[in-house]
């Protein structure tokens, strides 16, 4: 029963709080929908309201299997959000309204990516008719667009009037989008251990120092510089089959440089 559904660990409401509850709710709508398509479950299958439409004039309608997303996102509203709506007292309602925020704007991502596919039919593959369906878009740019709208989430108020609003009074007049990532809660430096807050730190972890991505010393560091030491690898090498019966190799040593975080 939904007694036994405990309310998911996301009380910190910070930014990174907000694309975890995004992206878990953009999956389960991907996930659920393709089960839907395969024919994976007896809830659902394709999409049932395209199948008598298209345009003839323009030499297409609709076909195969459209991705029928109305199932997925109904299954992610009642699994991830009901949690959150039993929850009651004043105190986290901010909190609660900004989870149920960021897990539809997940939802509203996998929506807003639908694309349309078509196969062609026709002499030679020429393209007289067209068949077409609904696709959702791979995971892949579904969490590159939560990626972004992580990158330019918006601060709101803890405390909740009759409505979400951000906290930066000089923008409050600029409207919420339904797809925006919303957080309370100012992230914690997560350069540095905190044990209390489960945050491991930078310190020793391995890292490139050409890249300028986020696993380059530079970033990953965090401006603390890195330390260099030469590990020495040893392996069998450029083995042969001896006739008859055995392998000989030879033993080769490889150095290289590792960097680690100071």
């Amino acid at each position: 029963g939904s007694e036994a559904v405990t309310l998911p660990p996301l009380a910190a409401g910070t930014k990174e709080t907000a694309f975890i509850s995004a992206v878990t709710a953009a999956g389960l709508v991907h996930s659920v929908t393709r089960s839907c398509s395969a024919g994976n479950m007896t809830e659902c299958s394709c999409d049932a309201s395209l199948q008598h439409g298209g345009s003839a004039s323009e030499g297409w309608h609709w076909g195969g299997c459209s991705d029928d997303i109305h199932y997925g996102m109904s299954f992610s509203r009642k699994f991830l959000d009901v949690p959150f709506k039993n929850v009651t007292g004043k105190s986290g309602s901010g909190l609660v309204a900004m989870n149920l925020h960021n897990n539809e704007a997940g939802r509203q991502a996998v929506a807003k990516l639908m694309s349309v596919d078509c196969r062609c039919h026709g002499v030679s593959g020429s393209c007289a008719v067209k068949t077409c369906w609904k696709t959702m878009s791979s995971f892949e740019k579904i969490g590159r667009f939560l990626k972004d709208k992580y990158e330019n989430s918006i601060q709101i108020s803890d405390r909740l009037k009759k409505k979400l609003r951000r906290k930066e009074k000089s923008q409050r007049k600029i409207p919420i989008g339904k797809e925006d990532l919303l957080y309370v809660n100012k992230s914690p430096n997560y350069c540095v251990e905190d044990q209390k807050l489960g945050i491991p730190g930078t310190q020793g972890r391995e890292c490139n120092r050409t890249s300028q991505g986020p696993e380059g010393c530079n970033l990953l560091c965090c401006g603390r510089g890195y330390n260099t030491h030469v590990v020495r690898h040893v392996e069998r090498c450029e083995c042969k089959f001896v006739w008859c019966c055995y392998v000989r190799c030879r033993r080769c040593e490889t150095m290289t440089d590792v960097h680690t975080c100071k």
